[in-house]
């Protein structure tokens, strides 16, 4: 038997079918054998319970060929990877493994590099196979067994840099490989020492009498002559791009099965898969495709360098805007998040085509919120955490947030992610975590730019507030009525003194918003002063903070909004305590030695926003009423980081405010109802608002209805679509002008109020919607939110039914 004849045949066949071919030619040849995975047949539930989909467990293979690179360079410098000397995270390890990495921003030295980690398709278009080539440490073909073909031995346990740890998760793309689970290995060391090593796994055919015997199957390896198989190489040609084989590891996975979304051109669709699950790796990557399975395609080379280099690219004509917020404390250690804001409108196409194109390009996985580990998205989060979590409905489908978790404490994060991971566990801390992100995004830039956002999309048209007008005196709600209302929508209040007051300091604001000067930042900052009036004894600004309670403090500064998240010349805000004084009253007169910040204050800070960066701290569980904190706080420049110093006293608790009884409202005739905002496909006038302009998350065309606005859980305005098919197909039945007004009239009060009823019982019924759905994982029931439903309902023939429908004509047929 010729080792070298042999792995070419298995090499070169182009899918499972193929190969299967060939193994039945040596099948029973006497040197042949195979041995279990993992060295136990037990091992099957190990391989098969990890990654839910066949994209996170290929991302697992490229994590793994990232690692190999990182300890082939740790070799070539002579450092022992589990000693002192090697790296301690894998950001240390590019810097001191790769000092020229800053290039990498650029195309040319970018692709140069991607060389080393490639992603190869081959086969046919529906029957992809998949080559995943990397020119890390590689193995000597009598250690494939202690490395590629062993489980659970937690190899890299003590090396740092590396992102593995489980010694399983490289598994787990084999049962994503065809019917048979054919996964070729091979591999030669880095250092050009011994033969080039090939073995093939599989999962193991029962036989007749097996099948009767055993209740599972187990995966096992190719021997020849009880040994891995293996021979002499200078160099293979395994077609990959721009080089030989010489040293490295090659992975094959026959007949992959790719998701829908990424089973086209690998290049295009599994490139953008690959870049929402690596957000920020370590290394860039080539996705390769051939002429013989895409002639027509220009673009069959694509290299990629992560989520986050797409997102803030500097031509980028997806993003609006984007920006940071860092949150820290004793508990959970040190959480970073960058937040995406997508243009609803891309400058070639309108608004629908917008959206599609925003969706393919970085929402294929349905992942709105990433939850990552040293650039790899280890759990995600769907929209609905948009919806139902912050209630910025309008975001949905324009919002993406990053949550880092590389630097949470080891004991938390240990809490938070499945082994496989590809998921968050449903745990205590993946539910605090959840809720600290809500937190600081709920008071964060977003909330000012979702306001805008609503803005610039509820203009009112006169006409419609009178009409609303005349509904609400014709109808005759009773006070059980106007009960459950006020839960569904807000109750219009009357114009009281304080009302007045509060109205009149309004427009003192806006006034003295509109004279505030244009904001020009600088690249650099010159200017970096604290927002603090009071000043201690020492002359320093002061803050107090009672305990339990939270304090936000602004500093003014000149700099441009991205400084902390660009990715050229970043800058940072730094936090540090400088001394400490304990209570006085309990002995405490001598100030103490500084401790880090986390242990005494949580901190939570926000990127630059329009020459202001906020700052909010919140006092930990281990300072005491009377403490007092000396802070700096540093802001980085090349040009001269600049620092500003104050204090924080911690007070007694803040003491909730008495509740003061409401006085009984009386029934209200005016009662305010949700805005009724008309949509046409044109302008028709000022007021009015078209199909383009909108940013909603439906579309509308002729075949929309409406679209229910909720603000938190009230129902805040009505969107109704003037030029539907169904309102253009009534009124060309129509012959007079009264009828076609009338027929308005009718269209606008009849779908306005069955939308405002449904909602609003379905609502205070707490009724769950969901709907069967195939997603890249499996399928499943998910939920559907109420305003999605609605919007279905009314485009599926509804809206058609209430315009013909007549009470009269019922009751007239049920008579005779």
């Amino acid at each position: 038997m010729k080792l070298e004849i042999l792995f070419n045949q298995i090499y070169n066949s182009a899918t499972e079918a193929e190969l299967d071919k060939i193994i039945a030619t040596i099948e029973n040849h006497e040197k042949v054998s195979w041995h279990p995975y993992g060295d136990s047949e037990s091992f099957f539930g190990v391989i098969e319970n990890q990654q839910a989909s066949a994209v996170p467990a290929l991302i697992e293979k490229i994590t793994n060929s990232i690692d190999a690179i990182l300890m082939k360079r740790c070799y070539e410098l002579g450092i022992d990877p589990k000693s002192d000397n090697a790296p301690k995270n894998i950001d240390e390890a590019i810097e001191k493994f790769f000092p020229r990495s800053g290039n990498w921003d650029l195309s040319g030295p970018r692709g140069l590099q991607a060389e080393s980690i490639q992603i190869l398709a081959s086969g046919p278009r529906k029957n992809t196979s998949l080559t995943i080539y990397d020119d890390g440490e590689g193995q000597h073909p009598e250690n494939f067994k202690n490395s590629f073909l062993s489980l659970l031995r937690g190899n890299k346990n003590e090396i740092a840099f590396v992102q593995g740890k489980y010694n399983m998760g490289g598994s787990g793309a084999i049962v994503f490989c065809g019917k048979k689970r054919y996964q070729l290995v091979a591999s030669k060391r880095y250092d050009n020492t011994g033969k080039f090593g090939f073995t093939l796994v599989r999962k193991h055919p029962l036989t007749e009498t097996e099948q009767q015997t055993k209740k599972n199957t187990w995966y096992e390896y190719l021997l020849i002559d009880g040994e891995i198989p293996s021979f002499t190489i200078d160099t293979l040609d395994l077609g990959l791009h721009k080089r030989p084989f010489k040293t490295g590891t090659i992975i094959k996975m026959y007949s992959y099965d790719l998701p829908g979304g990424a089973r086209s051109v690998i290049s295009r669709d599994l490139n953008q898969s690959i870049n929402e699950y690596l957000f920020q790796p370590a290394l860039p990557i080539y996705t390769i495709d051939t002429k013989e399975r895409y002639p027509k395609d220009l673009n069959l080379e694509r290299h990629l360098y992560g989520l986050k280099k797409r997102l803030e690219e500097d031509n980028s004509r997806y993003i609006k805007t984007h920006f940071s917020e860092r949150y820290e404390d004793k508990e959970i250690g040190r959480l970073e998040m960058q937040v995406y804001i997508f243009n609803p409108k891309i400058a070639d196409k309108n608004i629908k085509e917008s959206k599609e194109a925003i969706k393919r390009e970085f929402f294929k996985n349905n992942m709105s919120v990433l939850f990552s580990q040293n650039g790899q998205v280890h759990g995600s989060d769907s929209s609905g955490f948009i919806t139902k979590s912050l209630k910025f409905n309008l975001l949905k489908d324009y919002l993406l947030i990053h949550v880092d978790c590389s630097h949470l404490n080891t004991t938390f994060r240990s809490e938070l992610f499945m082994a496989s991971r590809d998921r968050l566990k449903k745990a205590e801390e993946s539910t605090k975590l959840k809720e600290i992100v809500k937190k600081i995004l709920i008071k964060s830039k977003l909330k000012e730019i979702y306001k805008e956002w609503k803005d610039s999309i509820t203009v009112q048209a006169e006409s419609s507030n009178d009409l609303l007008k005349e509904f609400g005196k014709n109808i005759p709600f009773s006070p059980e009525l106007r009960k459950i209302l006020d839960n569904t929508f807000k109750i219009e209040q009357q114009d009281t003194k304080q009302n007045k007051e509060k109205s009149a300091k309004n427009k003192v604001k806006n006034k003295a918003e509109q004279k505030t000067k244009p904001f020009n930042p600088e690249r650099f900052p010159a200017k970096f002063d604290i927002d603090l009036k009071a000043k201690d004894e020492n002359n320093i600004p002061l803050t107090k903070i009672p305990l339990g309670g939270e304090k936000t403090i602004k500093f003014s500064t000149d700099v441009e909004d991205q400084y902390f998240d660009r990715s050229d010349e970043p800058g940072e805000l730094q936090i540090a305590t400088l001394e400490t004084t304990t209570n006085q009253s309990k002995g405490g007169t001598e100030v103490g030695a500084p401790k880090d910040i986390e242990h005494l204050i949580d901190v939570n800070v926000s990127s630059p926003n329009k020459g202001s960066i906020r700052v909010n701290i919140a006092p930990s569980k281990e300072v005491e009423v009377g403490d007092a904190i000396k802070i700096s706080a540093t802001l980085t420049s090349p040009n001269g980081d600049i620092e500003q110093i104050f204090m924080v006293q911690i007070t007694d608790k803040e003491k909730p405010p008495q509740k003061i009884p409401e006085p009984k409202k009386q029934p209200d005739d005016n009662i305010g109802l949700p805005k009724l905002i008309q949509v046409f496909e044109t302008k028709k006038e000022n007021s009015s608002r078209c199909w383009d302009e909108l940013q909603l998350p439906v579309d509308f065309d002729h075949n929309t209805i409406i679209y229910p606005l909720v603000e938190g859980d009230q129902l805040d305005a009505i969107y109704l679509n003037m030029d539907s098919k169904v309102l253009k197909n009534y009124k060309a039945t129509l012959k007079s002008e009264e009828q076609i007004i009338a027929a308005d009239k009718r269209y606008v009060s009849t779908i306005y109020f069955h939308t405002l009823f449904l909602y609003m019982i379905n609502k205070n019924k707490k009724y769950q919607i969901k709907q069967s759905q195939t997603n890249a994982n499996n399928e499943e029931a998910e939920d559907v939110d109420l305003t999605e439903y609605l919007t279905a309902i009314f485009s599926s023939h509804y809206a058609d039914f209430l315009l013909h429908f007549e009470m009269s004509t019922l009751i007239d047929s049920l008579a005779d």
